[in-house]
């Protein structure tokens, strides 16, 4: 099934890599966020051949193709995730696949078309980078750090909107990185290209692949209180070296802190 899934990404990262050279139209979904008809066509041309080759296999996909049923086996798809940089001709996007067993991560892969890179990971086997194995950072504290994180599409009108965390957190680390894909900035942990990331409003289909990737790489990856990380469960999400996770939940615990005295 991983040779199936990276495949799947290399032939969905065709396309949208096709689809980076030519205008293409597009759809808005809320102010700042939005669906072009790459995206559909990706999120076809992947729902398609897993319903072909898995019929028996729930699909959970960004565009709203995937299938819902009874399964032990549960896809996570994100056809382009980074669409506002592909729209925009900004070079960082990709396609992820993961594929859970009985609702935890059995594997994942990441393709980023414009820099031909592959990451996967299977459960207990590693993570890997075009066949290189990977490993996290050893950056000792926070900061010394490079950390990366994003912004929901609902924060123009939800205060709770990770715009307090950023100011917080630019102040104790040595910088903070807003690249615009989630799967990218885990697969960026994972290679020990930034040191940590955390990041709220995520769906399944945004970190089912990444986080695996970056646990499979030494990563640490939990909720924002510490709890274990699962696809399924929360949209909030911290993946960091682990030599530093427990400081950036600190400083993520400090702000929250900080807005309940001023709603009090």
């Amino acid at each position: 099934m991983l040779d199936f899934a990276i495949d799947l990404a290399y032939r969905a990262g065709t396309l949208i890599r096709a689809g980076a050279e030519r205008d293409v139209s597009y759809e808005p979904k809320q102010y700042a966020d939005v669906v072009t008809e790459v995206d559909r066509a990706s999120e076809a041309l992947i729902v398609g051949a897993i319903r072909a080759r898995y019929p028996d296999h729930a699909i959970i996909a960004e565009e709203g193709s995937g299938v819902s049923m009874s399964s032990p086996y549960t896809w996570l798809i994100d056809p382009l995730d980074g669409t506002l940089n592909f729209l925009h001709g900004l070079p960082i996007f990709c396609v992820s696949i993961a594929l859970l067993a009985y609702n935890e991560p059995l594997l994942g892969v990441v393709y980023d078309p414009m820099r031909n890179e592959l990451f996967y990971a299977e459960r207990g086997r590693g993570a890997f980078l075009n066949g290189r194995r990977l490993r996290v950072s050893q950056t000792p504290t926070l900061a010394r750090s490079l950390l990366s994180s994003g912004l929901p599409y609902d924060r123009f009108e939800q205060p709770d909107n990770n715009l307090a965390e950023l100011t917080h957190l630019a102040m104790l680390v040595q910088d903070i990185r807003r690249p615009g894909s989630a799967a990218i900035d885990l697969c960026a942990v994972a290679a020990g290209r930034t040191d940590g990331h955390w990041e709220l409003g995520l769906k399944p289909w945004d970190v089912g692949a990444g986080g695996l990737i970056a646990l499979e790489a030494g990563a640490t990856v939990t909720d924002w209180q510490g709890e274990p990380w699962r696809p399924l469960g929360g949209d909030r999400l911290v993946a960091t070296n682990g030599l530093i996770h427990a400081e950036l939940l600190a400083a993520l615990a400090e702000v929250r802190r900080q807005r309940s005295l001023k709603l009090s």
